[in-house]
């Protein structure tokens, strides 16, 4: 497509369809939250197996990042976002059928390596049509959208649990993949046309993508929400965990005070996308890890003082609106500089994202079911480093 055309790629629909594009992570790990407890007696496993399921959804995004990303700035974004969403609900149906936690956890690798197709190429076409203000100002309007998932994602998750055990959880994942690889194909453009595709071989292009973690803003920007993805990360494996095992709460009420934690992820963009043009990308991105600090304060806080869900709540409410700051703000400044290779300077940020939250989800279950200290404490640790590498990003672009 050309200038001519641009109107149309940012029409309403479009919008909707890549924000429904980018919610695959969400979805894919918010939906059974509530069922997590029920997962671990059902298979025979300890908490920490279990939340390996949660490593492996995240290792796959990392890797199918790696993958998709640099292909469609070979071969064009319609093509390997069609496909990856159609594996996207082989992989939700292999779930579903996994007779142990090991077959489940290399279903959700898979599930993951399919569903990155969506987060990193919405992020590519983002960057096809826009940058600067605008493209931030799009990318928060897509993190709202995909604030949505996790807010509705445990409520659904939890309806599911009352017509079925675990398992069907992830039939509801594979319907929602099917809607949404239906909207895709009748909605989403070709936006990268031939005269702007990189030649070269997918391995050379895989090695471009993981070259531009040399560039120093490129590299602050994904450790900084890497960072703040996996302390929110870690929240999201233990919360269903801490919530029942600890302090008693019920699934469904589980999925109520995880999905009202999660709306943190709306009040941000919201807030983020009306002030960027005011107030710029980097003091929002400065806000978010502020944010991502204080949420690890108030989590130490409520264990410490045993007031529980009275401080863990907001906590976890924090935990997401730093999420919903950081994620558009670092992405826009990431990609700013590279709009010939959005795809590839995509799929870097991303790697980065989801294999810090990869390696810290199983953090929250290492002391057992029974205390929420691992949870917490990593949680202040991870806000604290994203801190630190958010000094790798210049105090101005």
């Amino acid at each position: 497509m050309d200038g001519a055309d641009a109107p149309a790629r940012t029409a309403p629909r479009l919008v909707l369809v890549l924000g429904m594009l980018t919610a695959f992570a969400p979805l894919s790990t918010t939906m059974y939250v509530p069922a997590m407890p029920a997962m671990a007696d059902d298979l025979g496993a300890s908490a920490s197996a279990v939340q390996l399921t949660v490593s492996g959804l995240t290792i796959g995004l990392a890797v199918g990042q790696l993958v998709a990303g640099p292909l469609s700035d070979r071969l064009g974004r319609r093509l390997p976002l069609l496909v990856g969403l159609a594996a996207y609900v082989g992989a939700s149906l292999l779930c579903a059928w996994a007779p142990s936690t090991g077959v489940l956890v290399g279903a959700r690798v898979l599930q993951g390596v399919a569903g990155a197709a969506g987060i990193v190429l919405g992020r590519a076409i983002v960057r096809d049509l826009h940058s600067g203000v605008a493209a931030a100002r799009l990318f928060a309007t897509l993190v709202l959208i995909t604030g949505v998932t996790p807010v509705v994602a445990p409520l659904l998750g939890g309806q599911a649990l009352l017509l079925g055990d675990w398992r069907t959880v992830f039939v509801v994942q594979a319907v929602v993949g099917t809607v949404v690889a239906v909207a895709a194909w009748r909605i989403v453009p070709e936006t990268l046309p031939a005269h702007r595709r990189r030649p070269g071989s997918t391995l050379a292009v895989t090695r471009r993508a993981l070259g531009l973690l040399g560039d120093r803003v490129i590299l602050g920007c994904a450790l900084t929400c890497g960072l703040v993805y996996a302390a929110m990360l870690t929240a999201i494996s233990g919360a269903g965990f801490v919530f029942q095992e600890v302090y008693g709460a019920s699934e469904q009420a589980t999925a109520v005070l995880f999905a009202t934690a999660a709306g943190g992820i709306v009040v941000a963009s919201r807030a983020g996308s009306a002030r960027v043009g005011r107030l710029g990308t980097r003091r929002l991105l400065d806000t978010g890890i502020a944010t991502s600090v204080a949420a690890g304060v108030l989590a130490v806080l409520a264990w410490a003082t045993g007031l529980g869900l009275v401080l863990l709540a907001p906590a976890l409410f924090l935990g997401f609106t730093s999420h919903g700051l950081t994620l558009p703000n670092a992405t826009a400044i990431a990609l700013s500089d590279h709009p010939h290779v959005a795809g590839s300077a995509s799929a870097a940020l991303g790697t980065v994202q989801y294999a810090l939250g990869a390696g810290a989800a199983p953090l929250a279950g290492v002391g057992g079911q029974h205390t929420a200290a691992p949870m917490v404490i990593a949680i202040l640790l991870l806000a604290l480093a994203a801190a630190a590498a958010s000094r790798l990003v210049p105090a101005a672009r």
